[in-house]
């Protein structure tokens, strides 16, 4: 497959199982984030990876701290939670570095280029045959979960779990619009 076939054929997956990445096809996704465009090198993208029991661990975890905060999950939701969950392989975990210190960079870019190394993870985990899909549940705004992750609100920004697997359905390709209603030209006076 091209890159530009890979690029345009790329879908979120949600629903997977396993198996997941192998050590060295992990490798490929995480060194796939790490040529992100960075403006100032600052590489400011940090992940935690989850495997295994530990997934089904993170899901109680995220249900416990929604319900002690006041803001908890339908019966029906906690169990869709944990359906999903229950088969998932792998997550990484995702945050953004706050440099503090660093004013010349504004914090929006350090997001953007982390944003921009997810984005890599999700097309090197497609090229590689598995599904993947980015996530911002699990208590991705509270403060708890990313803290048990070792993320704290003072040093970085939280941005949600990467699910990686094997797809338990194919989908074939997704829709697309055109591009052409996105964009304008801008001509000089």
């Amino acid at each position: 497959m091209s890159t530009i076939d890979s690029l345009l054929s790329r879908r979120s997956i949600k629903l997977v199982q396993g198996p997941g990445p192998n050590e060295q096809e992990l490798d490929l996704i995480l060194r796939a984030a790490m040529v992100a465009p960075d403006h100032g090198r600052l590489q400011p993208w940090r992940f935690c990876l989850i495997r295994g029991e530990n997934v089904q661990a993170l899901g109680e975890l995220a249900i416990a701290a929604n319900e002690r905060a006041g803001n908890p999950l339908t019966e029906q939701k906690a169990a869709s939670v944990r359906a999903w969950l229950a088969k998932v392989p792998m997550l990484i975990a995702v945050a953004s570095h706050i440099d503090h210190g660093e004013e010349k960079i504004p914090e929006l870019e350090r997001v953007l280029a982390t944003g921009a190394a997810v984005s890599n993870m999700l097309h090197a985990a497609h090229q590689l045959g598995f599904g993947a899909f980015w996530s911002t549940g699990l208590g991705t705004y509270g403060e708890e979960v990313p803290e048990a992750l070792g993320f704290d609100s003072l040093d970085y920004q939280f941005l949600g779990f990467v699910s990686v697997g094997t797809p338990i359905h194919n989908l074939g390709p997704a829709q697309r619009p055109e591009p052409q209603k996105f964009v304008t030209e801008w001509q000089a006076a």
